[in-house]
């Protein structure tokens, strides 16, 4: 899983996977796949059908009610827009937008880029990243939240199952931090259900709702707010 990696072997893993591709790139021609690219964007229309969209250094679109089998990339943003649909979600070094309605079957996999799912968007299964904040705006993750310096924010009435699992960062460069290090923010905003354990393996400052249901806590003390925020 992605989101187990560190961040150091993934950004070194992805650098060599775009050098490599790069030295071998051709032109791209007329006859070339245009959901499949080794450099550029990739764009499927509206309504459209089609298997994967991949590139490397670009940007994936998947237009509103497209659906599409994985989109993928290496240094570019994945979006989804209305009501779109795809099995899989994975990029390094960008981040992973699901607009209104949007839903993923399976994983949304990121190493460095924030996640954000707005009103009604759906992933059935993990959402996953190491750096980037996570936000949910009345959206739906069906198999657990996991990051280790990313911030989470589960805004209003939306609903996690599989728990929250924030690792502990063990990145080179984590060792070498001077001063005090950035304790993220984790935010169960009102209305908003998280079932399965949080489980915290590193200090974060935790924020609940009065209005939120939660499971048990792993090595965070929850601090209560009302209203809107915290």
């Amino acid at each position: 899983m992605i989101g187990a990696l560190h961040l150091r072997t993934a950004l070194i893993f992805a650098a060599a996977v775009v050098a490599t591709l790069a030295s071998t790139a051709v032109p791209v021609s007329a006859a070339d796949d245009d959901h499949s690219k080794v450099m550029g964007s990739v764009h499927v229309e509206p309504g459209q059908h089609t298997d994967d969209a991949s590139t490397v250094n670009g940007s994936v679109e998947i237009g509103a009610n497209a659906v599409v089998k994985k989109a993928t990339t290496v240094n570019g943003n994945v979006t989804l827009r209305e009501h779109s649909a795809a099995a899989e979600v994975d990029t390094v070094n960008g981040a992973a937008e699901l607009e209104k309605g949007a839903r993923v079957a399976g994983n949304v996999s990121l190493v460095n880029g924030h996640i954000s799912l707005d009103e009604g968007a759906d992933v059935l299964g993990r959402l996953t990243n190491v750096n980037g904040a996570i936000q949910l705006r009345a959206a739906h993750v069906g198999g657990g939240i996991e990051t280790t310096t990313g911030e989470v924010d589960i805004g209003p009435n939306s609903r996690v199952e599989g728990g929250i699992l924030v690792r502990e960062d063990k990145s080179w460069f984590s060792w070498f931090s001077f001063g005090s290090p950035t304790i993220p923010r984790v935010v169960i905003g009102p209305g908003a259900v998280v079932k399965g354990t949080l489980r915290f393996e590193r200090e974060v400052k935790l924020y609940v709702s009065d209005r939120a249901t939660i499971g048990p806590v792993e090595g965070a003390t929850v601090n209560k707010f009302s209203g809107e925020h915290p």
